[in-house]
């Protein structure tokens, strides 16, 4: 006797547990990447407070224009700077909750991959006689689904290094950009 339906109820029971498991640790995995921008927002605020009432004094004791301008411009450097090291910090927490949320979805869809595999090999073994070209197509349907995977992931990974490599190269010209204007207010 066949106990096909045993089979497909133990890889269906198994394949939902290890779904609720992933997202369960997506989910954390999310919260913890909010909690981090929050915290660096919370930081960045603080900071920026204390070093607008820093730049509000300076400015108001200036004996002259060109003081106050001098001043203005000896600002701009390091506000540049700390809003380069903020974009740098927070694209590191957003890269970083990327690369989780895909290895744990990969893993869970390799996971589930196998289990679907096993299960095919061992219904093909029990399969009545003339059954052969049946499991031959979902063997061959399993094949193309998981090389559609396989490239989707390598498409995936290499727009999330193309979005990467350019939130870099924004950085590094405004980083330029920020230090010519303040050499320039220098002079």
């Amino acid at each position: 006797m066949f106990n096909i339906p045993e089979q497909f109820s133990s890889v269906a029971k198994a394949n939902l547990e290890a779904q609720l498991s992933l997202i369960t640790s997506l989910t954390t995995k999310a919260f913890e990447s909010v909690e981090k921008v929050v915290d660096l927002n919370l930081n960045v605020a603080k900071a920026s407070l204390e070093d607008s009432s820093i730049a509000a004094k300076q400015l108001l004791s200036a004996k002259d224009p060109q003081e106050f301008f001098s001043l203005t411009a000896a600002q701009a450097q390091p506000a540049a700077a700390k809003a380069i090291a903020y974009g740098r910090h927070l694209a590191g927490i957003a890269t970083s909750a990327q690369a989780e949320f895909s290895r744990a979805t990969e893993e869970q869809i390799a996971e589930a991959g196998r289990k679907v595999s096993a299960l095919v090999e061992d219904v093909s073994k029990n399969a009545p006689a003339g059954s052969e070209n049946v499991i031959a197509i979902v063997k061959s349907a399993l094949g193309n689904a998981n090389a559609g995977y396989e490239q989707f992931t390598r498409s995936t990974k290499q727009a999330a290094e193309v979005m990467e490599a350019n939130m870099n190269a924004a950085v590094n010209q405004f980083t330029q950009a920020a230090e010519k204007t303040a050499n320039r207010a220098r002079k």
